[in-house]
């Protein structure tokens, strides 16, 4: 059995029929074409997954695609306008806030999610903001002073 689903992933509507326990990050991936949602844990401990779901960071693994039938996606590929990086890109480019770079999509949507809530985090409260995106290869300095930066250049 399939459900009809109608999800708008970065402003596109995507028309599938599914099984009703697709997970939204194998949607994503796998009928909407969009790689930059990472497959990781698939038990929501990691993060790699994480998305918009009408403007609110949730692990992708852990919605069906049916629960987001006519709702808004955003995925790391849908902050950019054309070849212009949204400020939170530019600031882990800046402050190389990556390293292997698997966790960064997830780390981004992440950090974007805290900016809207927060404007101004302090070190403290992007460290906690960030937890449940974890990075093995970093000690969390360099994402830090990124999610700062991509602070400062949302404000200005």
């Amino acid at each position: 059995m399939t459900k009809n689903v109608t999800i708008i992933v970065n402003g596109v509507d995507r028309r599938a029929s599914v099984e009703p326990r697709l997970l939204l990050v194998h949607f994503l991936r796998e009928n909407a074409g969009l790689t930059g949602t990472h497959v990781g844990c698939e038990t929501s401990l990691c993060g790699a997954c994480t998305v918009l779901l009408d403007g609110q960071a949730v692990k992708s693994c852990t919605v069906l695609a049916v629960q987001a039938d006519g709702r808004k996606i955003t995925t790391v590929e849908g902050l950019a306008t054309g070849d212009q990086l949204h400020p939170i890109q530019e600031g882990f480019w800046e402050e190389h806030g990556l390293q292997c770079g698997f966790c960064t999509p997830g780390m981004i949507m992440t950090a974007y999610d805290l900016i809207n809530r927060n404007p101004n985090p302090t070190e403290a409260e992007v460290r906690h903001g960030i937890e449940g995106t974890m990075c093995r290869c970093t000690g969390y300095q360099n994402i830090v002073a990124a999610v700062r930066e991509a602070a400062a250049r949302m404000k200005a």
